[in-house]
């Protein structure tokens, strides 16, 4: 295997961590790997898709930064262009399958506000059609050729790109409240879990200390979830954080010993 994803590809694990409050309020990279990382729980080959565009863009920057003219740029552009296309195409449709599985466990937190997901580009017009966004990312690259060798820095292409998170009409960074922020984010990850089981998967679950930061609904969601996996583990600092009605085989560590009660 080349590279961490595509470990990630051969073991199935969905995990949720104290710091997935992230995913609302952090920058867009955060998110941008919250779907490749789930793109490649579902289509392992996508790992090499994502890591060599990665090194394209790495490359093209380096070019640009010693003000390379066309003639260099013009096989990383290619490449550009060619995996930026299928990367697009790959995360838009996994967020149409993706939109409806948060939207849903996002109600079931007795939510009143409806949640959507979607692609937000920074390029105008791409789409889940691998041809046109060939298109429409190279006649971008040719607008902004001279703009990039200024700055020295790659403008086009879906390393630029975000998952737009909205409640109703209104984004979900800088309006939801701190509740709402821990719902969309518990959604998100319950999301990606559900629709990997009903595409025939049985993901690891992994909940990383995070009860003490729930309240008794999110707690019970969770928990939903948990009965629902074939192999759960549950981590937490504190005993009284788990909640009492949790069935499971507990494990103490201590210094240098582990102990099972």
């Amino acid at each position: 295997m080349r590279s961490q994803r595509e470990i990630l590809g051969a073991c199935q694990v969905i995990y949720f961590t104290p710091e997935d409050l992230d995913l609302v309020r952090g920058d867009p990279t955060i998110r941008r790997d919250f779907l490749d990382r789930l793109l490649v729980l579902r289509t392992p080959r996508l790992a090499g898709v994502i890591s060599d565009y990665e090194r394209v863009v790495k490359q093209r920057n380096a070019l640009l930064k010693t003000r390379s003219g066309a003639a260099a740029l013009a096989p990383w552009n290619e490449q550009l262009v060619a995996l930026g296309a299928n990367l697009v195409s790959e995360r838009i449709a996994l967020i149409t399958l993706l939109n409806p599985e948060v939207a849903r466990n996002y109600a079931q937190l007795n939510e009143v506000k409806p949640a959507t997901i979607s692609y937000k580009s920074s390029t105008e017009g791409l789409s889940g059609d691998k041809v046109k966004n060939l298109e429409i990312l190279q006649q971008r690259l040719e607008e902004v050729q001279y703009q990039e060798i200024e700055r020295g820095v790659s403008l086009v292409g879906p390393h630029r790109d975000d998952l737009y998170l909205q409640l109703s009409t209104f984004p979900v960074k800088g309006y939801a409240s701190h509740g709402e922020s821990w719902s969309i984010a518990l959604s998100l990850r319950l999301g990606a879990f559900d629709l990997l089981r009903k595409e025939g998967a049985e993901p690891i679950l992994i909940l990383d200390d995070v009860f003490a930061e729930l309240d008794n609904s999110r707690r019970a969601q969770l928990l939903n979830a948990a009965t629902i996996a074939q192999q759960t583990i549950i981590t937490s600092a504190v005993a009284e954080d788990l909640p009492a009605s949790l069935q499971a085989r507990r494990y103490f560590v201590t210094p240098g010993k582990v102990a099972s009660k």
